[in-house]
């Protein structure tokens, strides 16, 4: 078992690996080695139908570099964490791109989005005759989509009894699934994820307390929903931890609230020399079924 202090020495190693390139090309990627390159980056993901962003700068690019990110449909991909424990952060298409001076060095700024209108609006192609099974449907759907398909714990799924055949985008196809059977859908990471809705992906519980990363106090929160009336919960901040994603069960234990919680959105913030090296997720109460 480490010691607060081997932690703590853990808790200053901060490290990042970023590629980019166009799909199925070489590219390129830094942050390795002992002088890796000073990189700050903000992400935003929440559990709406809005596309999740990112925005990172990144000190002293190569031109050969700065070359690639310039090229039509550059994706970058982003990990980050400490030592060697760098989970997924970001993956999304470079939306925009400047390079301009910083004193002595040069700094590149540079938008993404992921691909969640992009892949929701391909357009697919299915035919059944007689029942049909909502989690084929999504299932199939998936596949010509290009994606992989994540279900909840506890997802259940309806027949549609008489046939079904539809050609076009593929948000109508997963749409009618999940309305049949009582479910959601969204895109994270190129992940299709289908969850009962106010629910979470899975049991597996994250703790965050002072012990895992949880920084300063929880700030109660209330959102509304556009036709589900209010809901409540609170927002936190703790060590860059991003294993944590979307809609995973978090168990809050500070001296201010202990519960159960569904991560509804997270803001990503990182800069490898200095500042900030941390989460903030808004926490929403899960919804009783």
């Amino acid at each position: 078992m480490p010691s607060k202090g081997e932690d703590a020495v853990k808790n200053f190693d901060r490290q990042y690996r970023l590629s980019a390139g166009k799909a199925g090309s070489t590219g390129f990627e830094i942050g390795g080695g002992k002088r890796p390159l000073h990189v700050s980056f903000s992400v935003e993901k929440a559990d709406t139908n809005s596309q999740n962003t990112a925005k990172v700068t990144i000190w002293n690019l190569s031109d050969e570099h700065l070359a690639e990110l310039s090229k039509n449909d550059c994706v970058v991909v982003l990990h980050a964490g400490y030592g060697n424990t760098r989970p997924l952060i970001f993956t999304g298409v470079v939306t925009f791109a400047t390079t301009k001076a910083d004193g002595a060095d040069r700094a590149t700024e540079i938008e993404l989005v992921d691909n969640r209108i992009e892949v929701r609006d391909t357009y697919v192609s299915v035919s059944y005759a007689g029942a049909v099974n909502c989690k084929t449907l999504i299932q199939d759907t998936a596949d010509q989509m290009g994606v992989t398909v994540a279900f909840s714990y506890n997802a259940e799924f309806k027949d549609i009894p008489n046939g079904y055949s539809y050609v076009g985008p593929a948000r109508n196809v997963l749409t009618k699934a999940c309305e049949t059977s009582g479910l959601t859908w969204s895109i994270n990471n190129g992940v299709l994820q289908v969850k009962k809705p106010g629910d979470t992906m899975s049991r597996e519980v994250y703790e965050l307390s002072a012990e895992t990363g949880l920084l300063g106090l929880p700030e109660r929160v209330q959102i509304s929903n556009e036709d589900k009336g209010y809901s409540y919960g609170w927002d936190v901040e703790y060590l860059m931890n991003a294993a944590i994603g979307l809609d995973d069960y978090v168990y809050l234990n500070s001296k201010m609230v202990k519960g159960y919680f569904r991560v509804y959105s997270v803001r990503i913030e990182g800069d490898n020399m200095e500042g900030s090296w941390s989460c903030t997720a808004r926490l929403l109460e899960v919804k009783q079924k």
